[in-house]
């Protein structure tokens, strides 16, 4: 906490149980989408060759986010390596409620629930792919782990495998090899790995070994290249805020509308860019192949020079859904932050919900009385 000041906030939010309830609908109407052939196909179409093959696997710990306005939530993003949810855990521990009914508002991780749904999932995870069995050995990898800003989730993460007799290890993805069909860390053969990178087509020199260790199912890999391709895309925003393409995916009139919570979201390229810069004060401008807040623009700020590079494609425009607000005290002065809530969830499911608090264009763990915020439900 010392070298990361703005990782949690001192304050919780509060949200009607109905919001968190609408959120959860949302969520089980695209992973309901992305169960559909057509829609599999169509996404699939632009994804990278190593994300075409399914070998099982679902996709451990997804993140999707969410602004709240007067219109309810809107869903913004999908993350397939949603960082957050073993501190978030931790935080929901933490709170000392002042009365039973606060207690039981609090969506986290009160009891061993939470422990026990992460260990069901990494072992349901490694069935889809080897049948039967759980993993002898999980690495919980990334670049440079130990330089990560949220390098203590990774601790935390071995730390509860490690309570329910998992041997776990914190790695970086150069320093994995790949011999004789085995995919090893430091000379120990490694079966599952839980993927932290933000490489989401294992595309760096760095990540050969990862890579062929995925190719050839050798590993198990979650969250994985077919993940992010099929829920993770900015791209696929574009069809899932389309009713006109759910429709022809064969997706359900109930389900379709549930997805009116996704705010309108179109592909930018050379032939419809004057058009997307005549209305772009309502817009924010995506890169495709960005992650996190990077190269994120809000509309009304972009400057000639970053719209040229907007304009050549490789970017989509999300119409705004402006984001919640929590009032907090600092310096004895009440003030305004922005907010997001993020469901961590496996097959549908919520685990943990949480928000992030900021200032600014994106969220980014900088703003004094921002981070991390635990959810109640009222």
């Amino acid at each position: 906490m010392a070298t990361r000041p703005h990782l949690f906030s001192n304050v919780p939010v509060f949200l009607a149980a109905s919001a968190l309830d609408e959120m959860q609908r949302i969520v089980v109407a695209i992973e309901a989408a992305a169960h559909l052939p057509s829609y599999r196909e169509a996404v699939l179409s632009w994804a990278p060759e190593i994300a075409q093959r399914d070998f099982g696997p679902i996709g451990a710990l997804m993140g999707y986010d969410f602004h709240l306005d007067d219109d309810g939530p809107k869903l913004i993003e999908v993350n397939t390596n949603a960082g957050g949810v073993f501190l978030n855990a931790v935080l929901a521990k933490a709170q000392k409620a002042c009365c039973s009914e606060a207690d039981r508002a609090l969506i986290g991780a009160r009891d061993n629930h939470f422990e026990a749904s992460v260990i069901a999932m990494f072992t349901h995870e490694w069935r889809r792919q080897r049948g039967a069995g759980s993993p002898r050995r999980i690495a919980i990898v990334d670049d440079r782990p130990e330089e990560q800003y949220l390098y203590a989730e990774f601790v935390l993460a071995r730390q509860l495998l490690l309570k329910h007799g998992v041997e776990a290890v914190i790695g970086d993805a150069s320093k994995l090899k790949y011999e004789g069909g085995r995919l090893r860390l430091d000379g120990n053969e490694i079966e599952l790995v839980y993927n932290r990178l933000v490489d989401f087509a294992l595309d760096g020199p760095e990540h050969t070994a990862l890579r062929a260790a995925y190719r050839d199912g050798a590993v198990v890999v979650t969250p994985n290249p077919h993940n992010h391709a099929l829920f993770a895309s900015k791209r696929n925003l574009t069809l899932l805020s389309d009713p006109a393409a759910l429709e022809a995916f064969g997706l359900s009139p109930e389900l379709r509308s549930r997805l009116t919570g996704i705010p309108r979201t179109t592909l930018i390229t050379p032939d419809n860019s004057d058009t997307a810069w005549q209305s772009r004060k309502d817009m924010f401008f995506k890169p495709l192949s960005g992650h996190g807040s990077k190269a994120v623009y809000r509309g009304d700020k972009v400057t000639k020079g970053v719209w040229a590079e907007i304009a050549r494609g490789g970017y989509v425009a999300q119409s705004f859904a402006a984001p919640g607000q929590r009032m907090i005290e600092i310096d004895g002065a009440p003030a305004p932050r922005k907010m997001d809530v993020r469901l961590y969830t496996y097959d549908g499911q919520m685990l943990l919900a949480a928000a992030r608090l900021y200032q600014g264009q994106t969220t980014n763990f900088r703003t004094p009385g921002g981070g991390f915020a635990p959810v109640l439900a009222v």
